[in-house]
């Protein structure tokens, strides 16, 4: 055929080859090659005004669905907004040069022979069309591969820098941990009052201004190197070992003393080296002082006793001293024993309640919890089902139709399932909000767990029981309108089985 020139079969055999390799494979969702890239181009210009691709030959006169393509995936390529539905020469030739100089699609029509032909050619279209798929699939495939490795390098840099900040911080952290040591553990005895209320308020100064934001640092280098052990386990990276001397455990102990050392002060070193404590029984006062000003405990009254009274009473020195004024001295540390039991009564009482209120938001955050994750998967299947109801369907036989209907019967079924899960979803959340009003607690913001909230899962179930009648109606629709073309392909076929019979007979 081709050597007798004969035109008509020489393009059908082309016409073969570009459908099996070029629009064969195409594939969207359950539908393939034509119908697979009619739903394609479908759903990439559903947002454009004046598109509406129904088929592949005057559904693209006007050139506006071809520059709708173009400006779904490259939008800096083309300025839609200024293309005019009247001018369908300009649209058709500014979407074929596009294509040409950026996208490497060569020029296969020709805008005038498509704008003076009242049905222009469906192959030619499709195979136009569907040189802008794999065109656009393909650099979407590339763009995905480049993002991941992305995301890889991010990570990888990511977590140097939390390397960096570990080493950094704990650095600093030892180094201030050697400075602060002797100054520690200097216990030069002070030969004035003056001079050793001085040297006690420089440890307060310590303890209130210097310290604090040690213990932050230290935290915050334990979260460090606790996260970036993490992050290099979920990406199977090996574990990070710190430079020699800067590990957790080691800022602990820090070399001569470390960390813990910084936590001593200057009472227990006080009566260690006071004169006039040598009275006292063996044993019984720097223990106690010392758990005392570390926060190990509070001390008991008869602890307390045997700290203070001793240290009103007994002379400065060794020597025998007789002072003057001993009763008033003796009833202001009653006083304070007794306002110590008060303080003890109270603490305890905040205890309690503290501990109850911490039980009650420990209950409400596994509440908050719980509703995250019952809430987000539900979320997802009723956007999923919105998008199903709003979907465009394109049938073209009653079997067709009669099993999107069966389908839409079956997710019909589903929905007092789904209304019972909204319920209990929304029970956790009233639950939750129930414990905190009888407590009166006040809940900050949003449940942290979750950007879900309450009004979005309501309002997204009233949208689907809108669009459930919706797409009953429209399926319905369309069952009609294919019964009604069956009954004329009947019709036709009864009909034509008389007149063929006739024609054939009166030929013959």
């Amino acid at each position: 055929e081709i050597v007798d020139g004969n035109a008509k079969m020489t393009l059908g055999m082309i016409w073969t080859i570009i459908l099996r390799f070029a629009i064969q494979d195409i594939s969207v969702e359950e539908t393939s090659a034509k119908e697979g890239l009619l739903l394609w181009c479908q759903r990439k210009t559903a947002p454009y005004k004046n598109v509406n691709v129904q088929n592949f030959h005057i559904s693209w006169k006007d050139g506006l669905a071809f520059n709708a393509l173009i400006h779904r995936h490259r939008p800096e390529l083309i300025e839609y907004d200024k293309l005019r539905k009247d001018d369908p020469v300009t649209n058709l030739n500014n979407a074929f040069e596009v294509a040409e100089k950026y996208l490497d699609i060569p020029k296969m029509l020709d805008a005038e022979d498509i704008v003076n032909t009242a049905r222009p050619d469906e192959k030619a279209i499709m195979t136009y069309v569907s040189s802008f798929y794999h065109a656009f699939s393909g650099a979407q495939k590339a763009e995905t591969a480049a993002n991941r490795i992305c995301k890889v390098l991010a990570v990888n840099q990511e977590n140097e820098h939390l390397m960096e900040d570990y080493e950094k911080l704990a650095s600093d952290l030892l180094e201030w941990i050697k400075r602060t040591i002797p100054w520690l553990e200097d216990r030069s005895p002070q030969k004035t009052i003056q001079e050793m209320q001085q040297k006690l308020e420089d440890f307060r100064d310590y303890r209130r201004v210097h310290k604090p934001p040690k213990v932050q640092e230290k935290c915050q280098l334990e979260i460090n190197f606790n996260t970036l052990q993490t992050k290099l386990r979920l990406s199977n990276r090996p574990a990070f070992m710190p430079s020699e001397g800067k590990m957790v455990s080691e800022t602990g102990t820090g070399g001569s003393g470390g960390w813990k050392t910084t936590r001593r002060g200057p009472v227990s070193g006080f009566l260690t080296s006071s004169p006039r404590f040598r009275k006292l029984p063996e044993g019984s006062l720097i223990p106690a002082a010392r758990r005392w000003e570390l926060g190990e405990r509070s001390p008991s009254r008869s602890e307390f006793s045997r700290i203070l009274i001793p240290l009103l009473s007994f002379p400065p020195c060794s020597s025998e001293l007789d002072y003057y004024d001993s009763p008033s001295v003796n009833a202001r540390c009653q006083k304070i024993c007794d306002q110590w039991d008060v303080l003890g009564s109270l603490t305890h009482s905040r205890r309690e309640a503290l501990e109850k209120t911490e039980k009650q938001l420990e209950t409400i955050d596994e509440l908050h919890l719980e509703y995250a994750k019952r809430a987000a998967p539900f979320n997802n299947w009723m956007e999923s089902a919105m998008e199903d109801l709003q979907d465009m369907f394109i049938v073209h036989t009653i079997e067709e139709i009669e099993g999107l209907i069966a389908a839409h019967d079956q997710f019909k079924s589903t929905l007092p399932d789904a209304d019972k899960e909204r319920e209990a979803i929304l029970g956790i959340q009233r639950e939750a909000q129930r414990i905190a009003d009888f407590n009166s607690i006040k809940l900050s913001g949003n449940n942290p767990y979750t950007s879900v909230t309450p009004q979005i899962i309501n309002s997204k179930w009233e949208r689907v029981q809108q669009l459930v009648p919706k797409r009953d109606h429209a399926l319905l629709d369309e069952q009609s309108k294919q019964q009604s073309n069956e009954h004329l392909r009947r019709q036709f076929a009864s009909q034509a089985n008389i007149v063929g019979p006739w024609i054939q007979t009166k030929m013959e």
